[in-house]
């Protein structure tokens, strides 16, 4: 055994590196093999307080980072997603599952000479871990195999930087002078702060409790050392709450009160509790070395504790937070209040939430253009502003989500959500420009209206045919894909065939009643408008329609799926035969 010099440093905080980077590379492939299952569980939240914390410390588990579920509930706020009283439980929750690092950490500490025994340490699986990882990354096909290897990696050069930093620090337990300044920290203020400040530089409190884990190895740590410092920890893992609400709406700025609110009150509380019996009972346990498990075991009673404390009191931590950050009046548009980039660290959430934009984007474009194929029904001038109001939302969701889904491309992501991308970006293109026939829909109507243009009995009848057999794609369209049923989406493309068929129709009875005297020009060139709309509107129905199905197909060629539909297609003619029927003019 050699002695602390500044080799010994430098392998501490190269062993840290690793630690860090192998727990970020970890929780990636997880949060990844995850999915949108992260951003389901969130949307079960409710008023009940357990089950969000059960919820939240489960994610967390899961991803092994209380500060990635924090950072995703400050985004998720930001956006109007969630509201503060359902973070609550989640931030609770987050707390008792960032213990699980510690539990794995402290099997390092196993001592015994059977073979069992010995694979059960860290150090001696994790290389078994790593070799089977390096193989699926390298071999596996699947984005999916390939995380699960990215997760064993990240967990072998997590374990190594433990190792790492054990063995850098071990000359320690024979150095009077690390004796000495160690028995300060006995001081529970100062043991809090070097807690709080080494949370608060590394940003992790799993990466910091295995710090003192590390240095617990050494004999040289007592539990009156451990225990402020472990409490220290928790308020030190806020710093990443508080970075992260740096320029959110207020609202959002209140899962950080509410955070460091909860971790306070925990720490006061305990460490008070604990001072005064350990003062008037002076308990055996204080001065004798703790150890890995030691640690893991005061982390979690804690943090359990605290949650247990504080739960009854949800609506008091969300009165408090709402009294530190009194709302403001805001505009209520609900366009601004749009997805964070906080949530591009949590790739499946984020691509999660981009889904839900897209189905909020499709049912304005549905309601935009039933709006619209009303008012030529029967004019309306109150319509008309709300088509336009509408029209210039569906414009900034279009902007706004193409710009968040280019900055998610440069992020890794599993074959699911790379799926779920491709459909959302294939379809907010189409249902932007269906706000825009919505509004050529609307200039015909207000031009038939403003110059008192009446159709004959069978043009208005045939118009009104069209105009059922567009609202029924339109509601087919729209909940194929707010729904992602891709059985419903193939009901499309023979109804859009019927429009496109009945389109036809309406402009040959035109002709022959134009040569006959009893339509004008005029009403042609007003009736070409609104057809040609019309036929363009089934035709996005009809890109939208693919975009669902081709999300069940490895290798998509549209053209060639369209001709085989039309052509060599049961299904397709039994469709197109009862949508003829049913609009036959």
């Amino acid at each position: 055994m050699g002695e602390f010099n500044i080799f010994s440093i430098i392998t501490l905080f190269g062993g840290l590196a690793f630690f860090l980077y192998g727990m970020n590379v970890m929780s990636s492939g997880l949060e990844r093999l995850a999915g949108g299952k992260l951003e389901g569980l969130l949307k079960k939240m409710t008023s009940n307080p357990l089950k969000s914390l059960l919820l939240g410390a489960g994610i967390t588990a899961a991803i092994q980072s209380s500060s990635a579920v924090t950072v995703m509930l400050v985004g998720l706020v930001n956006s109007g997603i969630m509201g503060i009283g359902q973070t609550i439980g989640v931030i609770m929750g987050s707390n008792v599952g960032t213990t699980v690092t510690a539990w794995i950490l402290s099997l390092t500490g196993i001592d015994g000479k059977n073979v069992f025994v010995q694979l059960l340490k860290p150090e001696n699986f994790s290389l078994i871990f790593a070799l089977i990882g390096i193989g699926m990354y390298m071999m596996a096909k699947s984005n999916k195999k390939k995380d699960i290897g990215t997760i064993l990696l990240g967990f072998a050069v997590l374990m190594f930087g433990m190792e790492l930093m054990s063995g850098a620090v071990e000359p320690l337990k024979d150095s009077p002078v690390f004796k000495e300044m160690m028995t300060a920290f006995s001081n529970p203020i100062l043991g809090v702060l070097v807690g709080l400040v080494i949370t608060a530089v590394i940003q992790s409190s799993s990466a910091s409790v295995g710090i003192l884990q590390a240095i617990a190895r050494t004999g040289g740590v007592t539990y009156s050392m451990a225990i402020p410092i472990i409490m220290g920890q928790n308020i030190g893992t806020c710093v990443t709450a508080l970075i992260s609400s740096i320029g959110v709406s207020r609202n959002a700025k209140k899962v950080a009160v509410v955070h460091i609110t909860f971790n306070i009150i925990g720490t006061v509380v305990f460490l008070s509790v604990y001072c005064i019996l350990n003062a008037f009972l002076n308990f055996a346990f204080a001065d004798q070395s703790i150890g890995v498990v030691g640690i893991a075991l005061i982390h979690t009673i804690f943090n359990v504790a605290a949650t247990l404390m504080l739960l009854p009191f949800t609506k008091q931590l969300e009165k408090f937070a709402n009294f530190v950050l009194r709302d403001k009046k805001t505009s209520g548009d609900e366009a601004e209040e749009f997805l964070d980039s906080r949530l591009l660290n949590t790739p499946s959430v984020a691509i999660a939430e981009c889904e839900v934009m897209a189905n909020k984007m499709a049912d304005v474009a549905l309601d935009t253009l039933k709006m619209a194929i009303a008012t030529v029904r029967k004019y309306k001038p109150e319509n008309a502003e709300k088509i336009l109001a509408f029209e210039e939302r569906l414009d900034k969701y279009e902007d706004m989500l193409g710009t968040y889904l280019v900055k998610m491309s440069t992020r890794t992501v599993s074959d699911t959500d790379s799926k779920k991308m491709s459909r959302i970006l294939h379809s907010i293109d189409d249902f932007e420009r269906m706000g825009d026939h919505a509004v050529n829909i609307l200039s015909a109507a207000q031009e038939i209206n403003e110059k008192g243009i009446e159709f004959s009995k069978q043009a208005q009848k045939e118009i009104g045919t069209l105009a059922d057999a567009l609202e029924e794609i339109l509601e087919i369209t729209i909940k194929a894909y707010t729904e992602n049923d891709s059985e419903l989406a193939v009901k499309v493309e023979p109804l859009e065939q019927v429009i496109d068929d009945l389109v036809d129709v309406i402009k040959a009875g035109h002709i022959k009643r134009l040569g006959a005297g009893a339509c004008t020009i005029e009403m042609g060139f007003v009736l070409s408008d609104l057809l040609n709309n019309y036929e363009r509107v089934s035709d996005h129905c009809s890109n939208v329609a693919l975009s669902i199905i081709q999300g069940d197909y490895k290798n998509f060629d549209a053209h060639q799926y369209i001709h085989d539909v039309k052509y060599n297609n049961d299904e397709f003619t039994k469709w197109y035969e009862k949508y003829t029927e049913k609009y036959s003019v």
